[in-house]
């Protein structure tokens, strides 16, 4: 999941600020009971009971975590300040961005492992290839594992990288072992650099302003957002595609490995304080053509996901997640998933969520302390949940999706 532009803004201090004032929760166990045992409930070797395919949902405060096919909340942990919840890559665990850097939580045990890597102002995890990438603001810190090495809860091998300068960026790693990593500086950032596998540098694009963001097309092609179109990285050179205008920043994309079209948002008003898209860019990664879809709603950066067979799914802000052909455009499908929502004009702020897992849409509506579950393919509602308090991040494990 990504962020806005703005968030550079906020410094390592105000994190652990944010942290330190944030009301912390009443903690204990959910409720209800999850995959036929009671919340809390102990195995006989005194660990918890596993979570079939956990989801981890954020408050203000902590965090759920619940049973991925029920809902069924399974245990609440403390956890003060303001947390990002990001898939580690495997069936078990997801990181979780805080105050001191990323931590790895075992989800499907509600426990906090040995992993950490810590630094100040935690950004972007990416998950392609079998490897998962974090990309740490505050220090321009790069590290590379893979998330099967998560097992057993000890810190894992990794692969480093330290960025010129720091900067709020993205870096992610390819099917060869390249590594490509945004250029920039606290104050302005211009492009990419992609590594071979000793972090020599082999290729470098500088007409990518205010770069922020990625994803990962069919081919292992890359896109990376920019003020005025994307840059791709495609078969070892960078390729750029210019959006209409002098300003059209696409800050937040989302791929699929089963499609070369990406999906991105699409602003033109630079000085809108928060602007309230209703187009969407598609970007044909064969062609390096962007095609502009107006859906008839606005949506926030938490609304952008894909399907199983590469659908390109918004939720807008009148509560419906739109079911997309990437490539003509239309919009084949409307689940109605909760009820008309305005984005604040703070991005930590509570806001509908959605995060896919194979056939699966998860929704969450902050307003109503509600979460549900969607089939994609029928559009039918599969669970429903209301929680002690509304949520803002959500995200789960996704290793066999």
């Amino acid at each position: 999941m990504n962020k806005p532009t703005r968030a550079r803004t906020l410094t390592g201090t105000a994190l652990v600020l944010a942290a330190s004032m944030a009301l912390t929760a009443c903690g204990g166990n959910g409720d209800a009971p999850s995959s036929g045992a009671e919340p809390g409930k102990q195995t006989k070797s005194g660990e918890a009971a596993t979570v079939k395919d956990p989801l981890v949902a954020s408050y203000d405060g902590g965090l759920y975590v619940l049973d991925g096919e029920t809902l069924k909340p399974a245990k609440t942990i403390e956890l003060p300040g303001y947390n990002r919840v990001n898939p580690a890559g495997d069936k078990d665990h997801v990181v979780i961005s805080t105050a001191t850097g990323f931590r790895v939580f075992d989800a499907a045990r509600q426990k906090f492992t040995d992993a950490e890597f810590r630094g100040s102002k935690p950004g972007h995890v990416v998950r392609h290839g079998g490897k998962t990438v974090l990309f740490t603001d505050g220090t321009g810190e790069v590290n590379i594992f893979a998330p099967a090495d998560l097992a057993g809860g000890k810190q894992p091998e990794s692969r480093s990288y330290t960025s010129a300068e720091p900067h709020h960026g993205v870096a992610i790693e390819l099917a060869d072992g390249e590594l490509l990593s945004t250029l920039g500086t606290e104050d302005k950032r211009t492009g990419a650099l992609v590594l071979d596998e000793n972090n020599k540098e082999i290729a470098r694009a500088e007409n990518c302003p205010g770069v922020h963001g990625e994803a990962a097309a069919q081919d292992d092609i890359v896109g990376l957002g920019c003020e005025d179109g994307v840059l791709l990285y495609k078969d070892g050179k960078f390729l750029k595609v210019d959006a209409p205008g002098d300003y059209a920043r696409i800050g937040n994309q989302a791929g699929s490995d089963v499609s070369p079209i990406l999906l991105g948002d699409y602003k033109t008003d630079p000085g809108a304080e928060l602007e309230r898209p209703t187009r969407i860019s598609l970007i044909d990664t064969r062609t390096a053509k962007m095609k502009l879809v107006d859906i008839g709603t606005s949506y926030s950066f938490r609304s952008l996901a894909r399907g199983p067979h590469g659908e390109a799914l918004v939720l807008g802000t009148n509560g419906v997640l739109h079911v997309i052909d990437p490539e003509t455009g239309k919009v084949e499908k409307r689940i109605d998933a909760v009820g008309n929502w305005t984005e604040p004009l703070d991005w930590q702020q509570p806001r509908p969520t959605l995060f896919v897992r194979d056939h699966t849409a998860y929704v969450s509506d902050p307003g109503k302390r509600q979460l549900h579950a969607f089939e994609l393919d029928s559009g039918n509602r599969l669970a429903s949940v209301t929680l002690p308090r509304g949520t803002n991040e959500l995200s789960g494990t996704v290793s066999g999706h």
